[in-house]
């Protein structure tokens, strides 16, 4: 059985999760080598960062099948990319195919999800929650919460002190591990400084692995390196 997400995001100093741009066996493997703990796929999204389109999860049964054959940490799930897009049917298809959590924006999350067995729960908020707003979540089911705060129109810029703050200020604010996703273009040299504001874990996307074997071979690699270190 796999480790799970919760046991990783409490037990390392960093937990290195890659987000993958497509769902493909060899992007898994090259990720896979590069020494990635968690490997994040999309069904029904349409992904803004890195401009694809994932279809439902009938489609990618087969590769979903041989990436949990191959990898042994936890493998998640985005399983839709509106409200109307997460299918009760599909979820119990992922759980069956070995997927040990998922992640989607509080306001696309049904409720019925939060009684999903058989997966651990997270959820992403926008720039446009308030933190105030959200406090303890842990008593809810919630395993973990992904800072997805960037506005839109500021993908791929660098990482500023600003955005450390905020990290910082939404870790002290609710009693789960705070997992960033690489909405900015992270370099190696942020990682120190996201460790010492309290985050768990960095999502590496598109932004920052590129869409190739190679791209995210290197990208992993560099940021497994500086994890390693600290």
């Amino acid at each position: 059985m796999s480790a799970s997400l919760t046991h990783l995001l409490e037990t390392k100093k960093l937990t290195l999760i890659v987000s993958l741009p497509e769902n493909r066996l060899d992007l898994a493997r090259a990720a896979i080598d590069a020494g990635v703990d968690v490997i994040k796929l999309h069904v029904n999204v349409h992904h803004r960062a890195s401009g694809n389109s994932f279809a439902a999860v009938n489609t990618y049964e087969e590769v979903f099948r041989k990436i949990r054959e191959e990898f042994s940490g936890p493998l998640g799930i985005v399983p839709g990319g509106e409200f109307e897009d997460i299918k009760r049917m599909e979820m119990e298809q992922l759980i069956q195919l070995g997927f040990n959590f998922y992640s989607i924006y509080a306001h696309h999350k049904p409720g019925w999800l939060m009684q999903l067995g058989g997966m651990e729960k997270t959820f992403a908020i926008t720039n446009e929650y308030r933190f105030s707003q959200l406090g303890k979540v842990k008593h809810l089911g919630v395993s973990a919460l992904e800072a997805s705060i960037i506005p839109g129109e500021e993908y791929g810029t660098p990482l500023t002190f600003k955005d450390i703050l905020s990290y910082n200020a939404l870790v002290q604010s609710v009693d789960v591990p705070v997992m960033v996703p690489s909405q900015r273009k992270i370099e190696p040299s942020d990682i120190p400084l996201l460790y010492e504001a309290g985050v768990k874990a960095v999502m590496l996307g598109a932004v920052v692995i590129g869409k190739t074997e190679e791209s995210i071979k290197g990208a992993i690699s560099s940021f497994r390196e500086t994890i390693d270190s600290l």
